[in-house]
């Protein structure tokens, strides 16, 4: 047996969540273009879920079943008061979406049934908790979530108690669907293999959660944003740039394992990074992000990924820079809650092998003379 560092190129599973062949990301057979287009979230939730698009009647049995699970437990809400102010976001929300397991009946329930029950719960709770704790530690009060808003408008208004601006709520809505699921990356494949144990859907989340923590995955959106600023001014780039690349730096934001020919996603944040700066009259960032995809291409032959644009569309938004990754996790989701699903319907234990490559015959000696 041969190992392959970070199993690349290895397939792990079959799936009919999602797939990218030839550079094209698919939801269920949907071109990402098609869906980014012209669908809400939470068609694409449910579309994610139950394999087809939803009818009027599925959909607005889906948005209410979701706006009647927004509340998080109130001894939820009583955790994260007692967490220090400056905790790492992912990581409130890594202990908060443990901790809801324990307030939810159906959590060791393990029919079909209650685990949709329990997704819906995760995808309407979890936008919640960060909501939550980011008015907690500014010293506000949490504001409960607005019933009949669609997720996008509800996590906007909890932030701030304040009805968001229609653009707002429509970017954050395609952001959500552009993120909601990419096959078998780090963190989706991290659930599978807890859940394959069948350990529970809460568990398999957690995983989840923890994976996208990490900046090589869900954390590169805040690491353009940081070098957006410390670049400060489009007349500093150039210098910057060709420094980072003479010194063999990483360059957050640009290439993709699996795409060769550029993320299809990042086009639709281009655009929305733009329409958002326009809107507000504030280019700048949008401005700075398309001279360094400019020189970074032009100089490496690397095109940016999803990462890249989204850091200055939320930060038009106003958001503060470390809800970036548990935006991520809020429309991944719905991903994960679908592969974990799939992964009960046909299960086995995960389980690969790993290429030894320490000492042999090794020869055990008494304590005493070694």
């Amino acid at each position: 047996m041969t190992a392959t560092k970070g199993l690349e190129g290895i397939v792990a599973a079959t799936t009919s969540v999602s797939s990218i062949v030839d550079g094209v990301l698919t939801y269920r057979g949907y071109d990402i273009d098609d869906l980014a287009d012209n669908a809400t979230f939470e068609e694409v939730v449910y579309l994610l879920w139950y394999g087809s698009l939803p009818s009027h009647s599925e959909l607005a049995q889906l948005k209410a079943e979701l706006s009647a699970s927004a509340a998080v437990p109130a001894p939820v809400i009583d955790i994260l008061r007692l967490f220090p102010a400056n905790t790492p976001t992912m990581a409130v929300l890594r202990t908060a979406v443990s901790s809801l397991a324990l307030y939810d009946p159906e959590a060791e329930d393990m029919s079909k049934e209650a685990n949709l029950h329990k997704a819906i719960r995760l995808q309407a709770q979890i936008p919640t908790i960060i909501a939550a704790f980011t008015r907690l530690r500014e010293g506000n009060a949490p504001v409960s979530p607005k019933e009949g808003a669609s997720i996008a408008e509800n996590f906007l208004y909890m932030l701030t108690g304040v009805d968001p601006d229609p653009v707002a709520v429509k970017a954050l809505d395609k952001a959500l669907v552009l993120h909601a699921d990419h096959e078998l990356n780090a963190s989706t494949f991290a659930g599978r293999v807890t859940v394959a144990t069948l350990s529970d859907i809460y568990s398999g989340v957690t995983s989840a959660v923890g994976a996208l923590k990490g900046p090589l995955h869900g954390g590169a959106n805040e690491a353009v944003m940081n070098m957006l600023e410390e670049i400060g001014s489009i007349d500093h780039i150039d210098d910057y740039i060709r420094g980072k690349l003479d010194r063999r730096e990483k360059l957050m934001g640009f290439g993709h394992r699996v795409y060769k020919g550029g993320d299809p996603r990042a086009k639709h944040l281009q655009k929305m990074s733009y329409e958002l700066g326009k809107s507000t009259g504030n280019l700048k960032w949008y401005d700075m992000s398309v001279k360094i995809e400019g020189l970074v291409t032009g100089l490496k032959g690397l095109r940016p990924n999803v990462d890249f644009y989204s850091a200055s569309v939320y930060t038009t938004l106003g958001i503060p820079r470390d809800l970036f990754t548990p935006i991520f996790a809020i429309s991944r989701c719905s991903g994960w809650t679908a592969h974990i699903l799939e992964q009960y319907e046909n299960n086995r234990i995960i389980r690969p092998r790993a290429e030894y490559v320490g000492q042999a015959d090794q020869k055990y000696i008494p304590v005493d003379f070694r």
